[in-house]
């Protein structure tokens, strides 16, 4: 069961929860959602993007700007690494990352991470979700990349179609 107080969200993980408009399951999982300055830069640079209204009115107030000296962009981008430093600004619960790269180099400092897929999994297990092939099929479908190998495998534990 995933339940925090504090969870800091990177740019790919909110986008990818505003693409299926499942960003209100951070809210049943999380006391407190906050994003970077650049993570919020990242997420509402381009208005065309459909979902820019959506992240706007969610996360308008769950905006904190990071204090440290941001020296880990050398080692990955902008909104990854301010994610990083604010979750140990906060002292945060949990980073909610999906890029592989960065989620090694935070686990690697000790930080709790978690990716969509592992949101979207505890939130079948608990019944807010009801079809995951439809959501997998919708992150696909919106150029949300995920190996359809842990898709599949993902499905085959809910007995759910592959896609």
């Amino acid at each position: 069961m995933i339940r925090a107080s504090i969870c800091i969200g990177d740019t790919g993980a909110t986008i990818s929860l505003a693409t299926i408009d499942k960003l209100d399951l951070l809210n049943s999982y999380f006391d407190k959602i906050y994003i970077p300055q650049a993570v919020w830069d990242e997420l509402v640079d381009d208005e065309s993007f459909i979902e820019v209204l959506r992240i706007k009115e969610f996360f308008h107030n769950k905006l904190k700007k990071i204090r440290s000296v941001n020296d880990l962009q050398l080692i990955m981008d902008r909104g990854e690494s301010e994610a990083l430093l604010l979750y140990q600004e906060l002292g945060a619960d949990i980073l909610l990352i999906d890029d592989r790269k960065a989620r090694e180099i935070a686990e690697s400092l000790g930080v709790n991470c978690i990716g969509t897929l592992a949101l979207l999994k505890q939130a079948k297990t608990d019944g807010k979700i009801k079809n995951l092939h439809n959501v997998f099929i919708d992150l696909i479908e919106n150029k949300r990349y995920f190996s359809k190998q842990i898709l599949n495998g993902i499905l085959r534990e809910f007995n759910e179609t592959n896609i």
